[in-house]
């Protein structure tokens, strides 16, 4: 089953108006911004952690505590995915988004590290439901021709955020210590009722819950004409899809080898995302630099895979999103792989921008990929499900990085381990079969 604004899918003929995209772009980008920060904060506040006597912990312990948020992400992006599609596409967003902004706050108060990890395990639930909830939305609200365009517009809130993140660091750090530099994550509270009053419900959710009556309505309220949704339900028997015959769907014999290499590939990629974001200022700490240049590394790192997802969009639209993916995991892997060097700090940030773009850019084009990849009536869930997966690979890229910190084998070691996460990547992706035809 699939549900489609209209029934034809060229540009010309897209019937959702340009503002209600741009307010479905927008409401999405704040939520990716404020979830950005939340799992930027972690690798601008790990060196100051690491000096803080009165928690005293090892780099390994440090790896853990990094990944906490992760195991709550994992959790989140299956469950929260998957509600999405059952019961509400943006209540699911909202409900994400106020819980991992209110966990800031208990995380930057915690006495202890074990109540630190708790909270950012707690916060963690909703960060992990917002990427596959946001791609959704964002992906059915495009004209096919610029999703994936619109998908790097949408996610480079998640770069920018973790360049806030990196700002405030290095303005609050020395002053006020890393707890402030926690709390401000606390402040997209206040965007809540703002996405609560523009956003639009999702007309595929509505339909894919049998409410064909309330999705006409909402989409003669946006101005969506025509409005012609494909193989809606037929019966109240069939208003909501089992999540077990939707996974049967993900792992039949037409879409095994498709899934298995998806979430392979984004198993890597989000390893090498998270690894890096979290280590990188502490590598290169390391490697001979002070805490300021150290930081900016990471500003660099997050502003170029920003700039790099709307760039890495554009081409996946026009050449295809196979290739670029190849392409781009590759030249991240050689730019890690170059960061072993004792090379002069402008060549190494040349470097960390390529390794931005190669990371985070080239993981938010293959999340969209995914998204894209499944039929509209399980798209947040295969995403979500895709994401939880890939959590795994997030969770262990922290622990990666403290347990090579703790052999004192070399910082030039951290590099090679990233790259070669990136290159088995790129390996997966061109494992990945051409998108199956839509049943008939």
């Amino acid at each position: 089953m699939s549900t489609t604004p209209a029934a034809t899918t060229t540009e010309a003929a897209w019937p959702v108006p340009r503002s209600v995209t741009g307010i479905v772009l927008f409401s999405c980008w704040m939520a990716i911004l404020a979830d950005g920060y939340d799992i930027g904060v972690i690798g601008a506040v790990l060196p100051a952690l690491a000096e803080d006597a009165a928690w005293s912990l090892s780099p390994v312990e440090l790896g853990g505590l990094a990944s906490w948020a992760l195991v709550g992400m994992l959790i989140g992006a299956l469950f929260i995915g998957t509600l999405s599609d059952r019961v509400g596409r943006k209540r699911m967003l909202l409900v994400s988004m106020s819980i991992f902004t209110l966990m800031q706050l208990g995380a930057a108060l915690a006495p202890t590290p074990e109540v630190f990890g708790l909270f950012r395990f707690l916060g963690g639930l909703g960060m992990g439901g917002i990427i596959p909830v946001a791609a959704a939305l964002t992906i059915e609200f495009s004209a096919p021709r610029k999703r994936s365009l619109n998908y790097g517009i949408m996610y480079s809130g998640y770069s920018l955020g973790i360049v806030v993140s990196a700002i405030v660091a290095i303005a609050l750090l020395p002053h006020l210590g890393w707890r402030w530099v926690i709390a401000v994550g606390a402040f997209p509270l206040l965007l809540i009722p703002v996405i609560a009053t523009v956003l639009p419900e999702s007309l595929e959710s509505l339909e894919n819950r049998g409410q064909h009556d309330r999705a006409v309505s909402l989409a003669r309220r946006l101005g969506i004409e025509p409005y012609m949704p494909t193989d809606r339900p037929a019966s109240p028997t069939s208003e909501r899809r089992p999540w077990h015959s939707i996974l049967n769907q993900l792992f039949s014999r037409r879409s095994l080898r498709s899934t298995v290499f998806l979430w392979i590939s984004l198993f890597a990629g989000l390893l090498l995302v998270y690894g890096l974001n979290s280590w990188l200022p502490s590598i290169m700490r390391a490697s001979g630099y002070d805490l300021g240049p150290a930081l900016t590394f990471l500003l660099v790192f997050s502003l170029a895979s920003a700039v790099g997802g709307l760039v890495l969009g554009h081409l996946a639209d026009r050449f295809g999103s196979k290739p670029i993916l190849i392409i781009f995991y590759a030249l991240g892997g050689a730019a890690c792989l170059l960061m072993m060097f004792p090379n002069a700090m402008y060549l190494n940030l040349v470097f960390v921008a390529m390794s931005g773009v190669g990371s985070i850019s080239t993981s938010l084009v293959l999340t969209a990929y995914i998204t894209d990849y499944y039929p509209a009536s399980v798209r947040a869930t295969a995403a979500g499900w895709a994401l939880s997966f890939a959590r795994i690979g997030a969770i262990m890229g922290p622990i990666m990085g403290g347990w090579l910190a703790s052999l004192a084998i070399g910082v030039e070691w951290n590099f090679v381990a990233f790259a070669l996460v990136a290159i088995i990547a790129a390996v997966a992706v061109a494992l990945v079969p051409r998108k199956p035809a839509p049943l008939t």
